[in-house]
């Protein structure tokens, strides 16, 4: 086991532990190795937790290793043996360990003989021990070169507490090139060991550790770094995990409270006013959802505290018109409503969804408008100056109710003459500056509506919306058929050219098709957000290279030569068009004269097309879950069923086979969703620009942790109740900033 010994250094942090000093006070000549890690003090070391733990009686398997990553594994050595380079003699050892089963190849290099026969004679048969290096492949080999080795058994003049602690479970960080897994548990062991309970600020009150029956701080850092039996790490976690939860979930509530204090314009509904007037010509009934959730916004929009509520709905459950209903009864009331989109592609088909929806109603002012009407403004980057200037002008008088926009919204000549409230559709795709910025622009706070198509589950919610009250849409309109899924394999010819005949099936009944691709060109290495390439594993021996992604220009010239498609036009839409091109190209699909759109997933939220019956989704193997739902959702809108082919290349039993296959097998969203989490986790479900910089969470699992997250958000919600600014636990307050600030912050803003 490594002790300070074994690596060289000074016992440097001694009984004042300051936990502020810099990593090179503990480390010297590897502060910098330290810093990459995100590592810069004391402190930043003991909360650098370990990954996982090895128990030295049991032997890793081999064959999960990933090739072109640095591990830490137990194994035992079989044979070690010296050779000599060709060109210059230079000895090498070269060690066979095992797991047992499977056996991985050990190069150290040297450049003297003596050393490599000590080596030789210190790796005897059977020796177990912990190696550390970056796996990789020479001569269709997989190797460890130059691993760090560190034996169990107490050998080599190793003193006697080594031999005590080599039956200890062996803490495993996540390692870098130039600082093993080694190194980083001696140095957080030297840091904990001196420290007193005295010197940590513990941000969990001693009334909630009391209830909760947790442990001192002290302990819990070092029995998650030193442990002397699993039970020690486990509970170290289960403590270190709560206060993670409960950290986040008092800075929600705090803001939470801060919300509801902050007063706001009442919106209550009018009798006899473009809600009602909108509602009586309704084409359709509203689905019970839909009206409870109406019911739900109406009555907190008729509160002078503002809203703050979150709307998940299935895919075409029918949020728009959900919102629409809230936002024009902010209109009756005096005030304007603001609609932010992530793309213009999205705004201008909001604009025209709400423009169609509410007929003369939003034409307020104009020849042929209802005498009660409003107008809906657009307002993107890419309008004429003169379109610019009367959507300015139509938000700054007051003239448009509704005003939808990008970013653009939030430039400083846009004006609002009374806005009431902030709509922000896919909200992940926006900061908290930009929407502070919007919300900024209102006299009093505004009212916000946050939606998201993207169902979230549960413990997600908690965690990163928990200071919003939720709102979930699940039914789908009346009148809608649904859609069936299927995956098609790539390498079926086949099954593929079935495919092709099809979408020639349903366009010649009137439909449309989408054929959905990962990339813009053959040349383009840039991928539309897709889940990355699983990684190789040893387990994996003939695994085949994948072939490059199909991209939107070739596979559109390829389906206008297919003798499928004779006759049929085929159109493209990708995110470097410009947006005069984009309309007409969804113009042109939405009319049938070109009922086959080619394009990248920049049609995955919000696309709008009822007569889209079909749709082909290319190497469905490099999606994620969330993002094949989505695109899905943009078919079977309409009366007519809708039909979703999955191409896929990916071998059965592959985590990628089996991301399509779930897709293919439910269409029910919070399900895919939970799958999702369960398979990729938080931090990339959720996205980097969602958690910021890093993730947030260290320890805390939301797929896993429901229960404690559940209960550390009962029990900071009872403090902030009780002192709304927590200014009273001063520990609290600066665990909060430490941990949710800077790049931090925005994750929790995205609310």
């Amino acid at each position: 086991m490594a002790t300070r010994r074994d690596v060289g250094y000074e016992d440097r942090v001694g009984s004042s532990g300051a936990l502020d000093k810099p990593v090179s006070s503990v480390a010297p000549r590897m502060g910098k190795a330290f810093e990459a890690l995100g590592m810069r003090t004391a402190g930043d070391v003991l909360r650098y937790y370990p990954r996982r733990y090895a128990d030295p009686s049991n032997l890793t398997d081999i064959s999960g290793l990933v090739v072109g990553e640095t591990v830490s594994i137990v194994a035992e050595v079989r044979s070690a043996v010296i050779k000599h380079a060709r060109k210059d003699g230079a000895p090498r050892v070269e060690a066979e360990i095992t797991d047992g089963t499977r056996t991985l190849r050990a190069t150290f290099f040297t450049k003297r003989q003596g050393m490599a026969q000590h080596m030789v004679q210190s790796m005897h048969r059977g020796r177990r021990g912990l190696f550390t290096g970056k796996v990789s492949v020479f001569m269709d080999q997989a190797q460890l070169t130059n691993p760090k080795h560190d034996w169990f058994d107490g050998d080599d003049d190793v003193e006697q507490r080594a031999r005590e602690e080599a039956g200890w479970p062996t803490p495993l960080y996540p390692a870098s090139a130039q600082l093993d897994s080694t190194k980083i548990r001696a140095v957080a062991r030297l840091v904990v060991e001196p420290l007193r309970e005295d010197e940590l600020s513990d941000p969990v009150p001693a009334s909630v550790r009391e209830a909760r029956r947790l442990g001192p701080l002290r302990q819990a850092l070092y029995d998650i770094h030193v442990p002397r039996t699993d039970d020690d790490w486990r509970r170290a976690r289960h403590r270190l995990r709560y206060e993670e939860a409960f950290v986040l979930q008092a800075e929600l509530a705090r803001r939470r409270a801060r919300a509801a204090a902050e007063p706001a314009t009442a919106r209550p509904r009018v009798v006899g006013g473009l809600l009602d007037a909108f509602d009586a010509r309704l084409p359709f009934t509203l689905t019970a959802g839909q009206r409870e959730v109406g019911d739900e916004l109406a009555r907190e929009l008729a509160l002078p505290v503002p809203m703050q509520r979150l709307l998940q709905g299935e895919v075409g459950s029918g949020k728009t018109v959900v919102a629409l209903r809230a936002m024009l009864q902010v209109v009756d009331a005096g005030g304007q409503a603001a609609l932010l989109a992530p793309t213009e592609v999205l705004a201008s088909q909001h604009a025209r969804s709400l423009r169609a929806l509410l007929g003369d109603l939003a034409e307020g002012g104009m020849l042929g408008g209802a005498e009660a009407g409003t107008r809906v403004a657009l307002l993107t980057g890419s309008l004429s100056t003169t379109a610019r200037r009367d959507a300015l002008l139509d938000a700054a008088s007051g003239a448009a109710g509704i005003v939808v926009g990008t970013h653009a919204l939030l430039s400083k000549n846009v004006q609002f003459a009374e806005l009431g409230l902030v709509v922000v559709d896919e909200q992940h795709k926006f900061g908290v500056e930009q929407r502070d910025t919007l919300r900024a622009k209102a006299a009093a706070s505004p009212h916000l509506l946050v939606m998201t198509a993207t169902p979230i589950p549960r413990t997600v919610a908690m965690t990163v919306f928990g200071d919003l009250e939720t709102s979930v849409l699940t039914e789908v309109p009346a009148g809608r058929s649904g859609v069936s899924t299927h995956v098609v394999p790539a390498d079926n010819r086949p099954w593929v050219a079935r495919t092709w005949k099809r979408v020639r099936e349903e366009v010649d009944k009137g439909g449309r098709a989408y054929v959905v691709c990962a990339r813009i060109e053959g040349d383009d290495d840039d991928g539309a957000d897709l889940v990355a390439t699983e990684p190789v594993t040893l387990g994996d021996s003939g695994a085949a290279p994948r072939r490059p992604l199909r991209a939107v220009v070739e596979v559109a010239d390829e389906l206008r030569g297919l003798p499928d498609l004779d006759g049929v036009a085929v159109g493209i839409l990708h995110g470097r068009m410009s947006p005069e091109d984009k309309e007409r190209a969804l113009a042109d699909f939405a009319s049938g004269a070109v009922p086959v759109l080619v394009s990248t997933t920049v049609v995955e939220v919000g696309v709008d097309v009822p007569e889209a019956t079909v749709m082909v989704v290319l190497d469905a193997d490099r999606f994620g879950v969330s993002q094949l739902h989505q695109l899905r959702g943009r078919i079977g809108r309409g009366a007519a069923p809708g039909v979703c082919l999955l191409v896929s290349s990916a071998p059965p039993g592959t985590p990628a086979a089996d991301r399509v296959s779930t897709v293919a097998g439910t269409s029910d969203g919070f399900e895919l969703a939970s799958f999702d989490l369960e398979q990729r986790g938080e931090g990339d479900v959720l996205g980097a620009s969602q958690w910021g910089a890093a993730t947030s969470l260290r320890l805390l699992r939301v797929a896993r942790d429901g229960d404690l997250i559940d209960d550390a958000r009962a029990d900071a919600r009872a403090l902030v109740e009780q002192d709304p600014e927590l200014a009273a636990w001063p520990a609290l307050q600066a665990a909060i900033d430490a941990r949710l600030t800077d790049s931090r912050d925005e994750f929790l803003d995205r609310t």
